[in-house]
């Protein structure tokens, strides 16, 4: 029950995240800016200065490292490759669901497998 609770948490924090950031996106697209340019994204927010700039560097260096954990985490796991590569594309969405998401999708793979090793053990 905890685990679904939790999961709960984990997909809805993500979902905030998609509409409270991306009307901000809609209108740095709208004025000529690439969501699929990181470069200029960020440099367009470091630019800013301040509480925008520390932010933008801090969620640049986070999503970094997603993007590198993610992809090797999902092989570790066994989940593969392919799983985490399409969170690292995910992550262009939004590094703040897209992690979410590989949370409740790592815990969930990895609470099945255990399951299937009791039973096995089991049989």
């Amino acid at each position: 029950m905890h685990t679904n609770i939790r999961h709960a948490f984990f997909l809805l924090a993500g979902a905030a995240a998609l509409v409270l950031t991306w009307p901000h996106a809609f209108d740095w697209m709208a004025a000529g800016g690439n969501i699929l340019n990181p470069v200029r994204f960020f440099g367009d927010a470091i630019a800013a200065g301040g509480t925008a700039a520390f932010l933008s560097i801090d969620m640049a260096i986070a999503w970094l490292v997603f993007m590198v954990w993610v992809v090797f985490d999902a092989r570790r796991i066994g989940l593969g490759y392919k799983v985490g590569w399409l969170f690292v594309a995910l992550s262009y969405i939004g590094v703040s669901m897209a992690f979410p998401v590989y949370l409740v999708t790592r815990e969930r793979f990895l609470d099945r497998r255990e399951r299937a090793g009791q039973l096995s053990r089991t049989a």
